[in-house]
């Protein structure tokens, strides 16, 4: 069978992608090496992978280039960022990371970058008939004529940054000047908060959804949650992948009240920080990206995941020590 290398870009903290992608490879049928970059040489993630690459930062000119260079150089077949750094930058390098033999599991430059955008996904997801929360630039709205309560969120931001309610026009005023981001204002729902962890594959079908309700997060990542046998929330997540054309994974956020879902929030065109459920629950998204990037084309998934499957996450960490080559694991000390 093929081999597979999977290239896996800002790394971070993802150890539990890393080794759920070595996992996968592990299992078969095809073979092949978990290669991972980030610029931080203490990323945890980074002692979990096969192979460690060093590429330049991400807002170097040449970055795309180096990505695709890389890819030549080992032998890779498929390409996941792993944060909000780099999806639109390799997006657009897209054509050299195929010319290079690798498989960018994203979507195009202009859906890629509409999804970061909070202005261009209210935008992208109006014009594909998918419901959006009110959203409005500033400068170009009546303050008076706002519901109450709104949020100002950057237009580009991650991690929960910068985000500020606002419950009257004093408040709007004081945030709009208090945050250092361009911003959009947009309707605080009411109801609950939901998670769709979605795979595309290259044509835009729809895989998998696999629903999850936020029970408890921090800075924007999920700490205690629950997969949910939820139709219309799996039926959304597809909705979602096949109107925009989201190739490879992606997370969308939703409020819900009363049945009706008000408005998708948030797509983030990679792997959500709840990323450890659905893979728990058996949506096999890494399974299905190994077979794409050899060639195969996996049937849907859509509800076939375990619902009930609950996370809560802990404190964990990886012990290192210097040697001459650089930094190693230490073993346990008992």
């Amino acid at each position: 069978m093929a081999e597979v290398n999977v290239l896996l870009t800002c790394a971070g903290q993802r150890v539990d992608i890393v080794r759920a992608f070595r996992a996968a490879l592990a299992a078969g049928p095809h073979s092949g090496r978990v290669v991972v970059s980030d610029l931080d040489p203490l990323s945890p993630a980074l002692f979990e992978a096969d192979l460690v690459i060093e590429l330049p930062p991400v807002d170097d000119p040449g970055y795309g280039d180096a990505v695709a260079a890389a890819c030549r150089r080992e032998g890779i077949r498929a390409v996941l960022p792993l944060t909000d750094l780099d999806p639109v930058v390799l997006a657009r390098a897209a054509p050299a990371i195929r010319a290079a033999g690798a498989v960018p599991f994203l979507p195009s430059p202009e859906v890629a970058l509409g999804c970061q955008d909070k202005w261009e996904c209210h935008l992208l997801l109006q014009k594909v008939g998918l419901p959006s929360p009110p959203t409005w630039l500033p400068g170009e709205v009546d303050v008076a004529d706002l519901p109450f309560p709104v949020l100002i969120k950057p237009r580009l931001g991650f991690a929960g940054r910068h985000i500020h309610r606002c419950a009257d026009p004093r408040e709007l005023e004081f945030f709009l000047g208090y945050s250092p981001a361009e911003s959009v204002i947009q309707q605080a729902l009411p109801g609950l908060e939901f998670s769709i962890d979605c795979l595309g594959d290259l044509d835009g079908r729809a895989l998998g959804a696999v629903p999850r309700a936020m029970l408890q997060s921090k800075g924007g990542e999920q700490i205690k949650g629950e997969t949910l046998d939820d139709p219309q929330l799996v039926e959304l997540g597809a909705s979602t992948v096949e109107g925009l054309g989201l190739a490879g994974p992606s997370t969308v956020q939703c409020f819900r009240d009363d049945g009706r879902i008000l408005g998708i929030t948030d797509i983030n065109t990679r792997f959500g920080g709840g990323f450890p459920l659905p893979q728990a629950a058996g949506a096999g998204y890494p399974r299905m990206i190994v077979g794409i990037a050899a060639g195969e084309r996996p049937e849907p998934r859509l509800g076939a995941h375990t619902p009930g499957v609950v996370m809560t996450r802990y404190l964990d960490q990886t012990i290192l020590t210097r040697d001459p080559g650089g930094l190693v694991p230490l073993p346990p000390v008992l």
